[in-house]
């Protein structure tokens, strides 16, 4: 049975509807991230969740019960909850002070507070700032006394919204491994909201993709990177070569999509006339100077119209007819000579390319970088 369970949970503000029919199941001891850009609903989502706020439509249950409408319950759970802040609030006193407020309202007597702080202090590394006054700490600091005033009261549930914005690497690190040894120490189940990919990545076990107030996709890392539900997911989660065309045969599952009189093979159910997007990841594509002897099935010449480099990778477009994407390694880019206007050969296998119809994915807008113009 989920820990936690939300059954159609709509919310209002004004004439606009911020969330819209949310249907997710967390697990107990789960780490269940909630992806999105912002503004996409996040941060209500979980004020939802932590029912600071009540939902205009839609139940939510808790460890089995519906706490919806009943003020005792909504109150029982809550205090098995604990919820930081994206700017989180500290207060005009001590680090240690401030640490200890949950446990005074919950009438725990000094002794065991003062086992209890020590403990937690030890664990976010502010032994030595707990006479501090919390107000002079650093952003970074700030956040972790806010963490550490949350797990003081060893919730079951803890809600993490953004809980590295705005903070330095290094602040953003120590925040992470935080989270890390909480996970690991404690069988805490957490529900963070980020827009950050990869730390989604690095510390939840499944993500929610909330855009524009909807849930349009839950899974492990693995489904939501490789197997995305919509253009919209698609186009988020960095799927760069996203190719617009019409499934021209299929045999056996394994169909040829027409892009722009380009074939491209992939696997699909989806009958002849469909028309589709076909996603491909740039680290998917590969590059030779001359035509490799493999069991790929797409294979196309093109000529190298633009090169980026960022630190260990360089990305390269190239013009096959349509716009593809590569990822490759920079010292590959280096040891091949790839620059503008070089001709090459991009090969990716059917089994990278994810097939998504494209009368439900939203795509009126029209194409986007690494898209095929029709």
């Amino acid at each position: 049975m989920s820990l936690i369970e939300t059954v159609d949970l709509c919310q209002r503000r004004g004439d606009r509807d911020i969330l819209k029919n949310i249907n997710i199941r967390i697990k107990r001891g789960e780490v269940f991230a909630l992806i999105g850009p912002t503004g996409s609903g996040k941060t209500t989502l979980l004020r939802l969740l932590d029912l600071i706020d009540t939902p205009d439509r839609g139940q939510l249950y808790f460890d089995g019960t519906d706490v919806t409408e009943s003020a005792r319950l909504r109150l029982e759970a809550r205090r098995r909850m604990a919820f930081v802040l994206q700017k989180p609030v500290v207060f005009n006193t001590t680090v240690y002070d401030n640490i200890t407020y949950g446990l005074r309202w919950r009438g725990m007597s000094r002794s065991d507070i003062r086992i209890r702080v020590d403990r937690v202090l030890e664990m976010v590394g502010l032994t030595t700032d707990r006479k501090r006054n919390a107000r002079t700490l650093s952003g970074g600091e700030v956040q972790m006394v806010a963490i550490a005033r949350a797990i003081a009261t060893e919730p079951e549930v803890l809600l993490l919204d953004e809980p590295t914005a705005n903070l330095d690497p290094v602040s953003t690190a120590r925040i992470e491994n935080l989270i890390v040894s909480i996970i690991e120490r404690h069988d805490t189940t957490i529900v963070m909201a980020t827009h950050d990919l990869s730390q989604g990545q690095r510390l939840a076990d499944r993500a929610g993709m909330l855009l524009d107030g909807e849930i349009l996709q839950t899974g492990d890392w693995r489904e939501v990177f490789n197997a995305p539900r919509s253009r919209k997911i698609a186009d988020f989660v960095g799927v760069e070569n996203i190719l617009n065309g019409v499934i021209a045969s299929n045999e056996d599952r394994v169909v040829t999509v027409d892009v722009g009189g380009n074939p491209v093979e992939a696997l699909s159910d989806l009958p002849v006339g469909e028309e589709v997007s076909a996603c491909i990841r740039a680290e998917e594509v590969t590059l030779a100077l001359s035509r490799l002897s493999s069991s790929a099935r797409n294979s196309f010449t093109g000529r190298i119209t633009r090169v980026v480099a960022t630190g260990p990778t360089a990305r390269i477009e190239v013009d096959c007819g349509f716009t593809l994407a590569a990822l490759v390694t920079r010292r590959s880019a280096e040891e091949m000579a790839l620059e503008k206007g070089k001709s090459v050969y991009a090969t990716f296998k059917a089994t990278a390319v994810h097939i998504i119809r494209r009368e439900s994915t939203g795509l009126e807008g029209g194409p986007t970088a690494g898209s095929s113009v029709e």
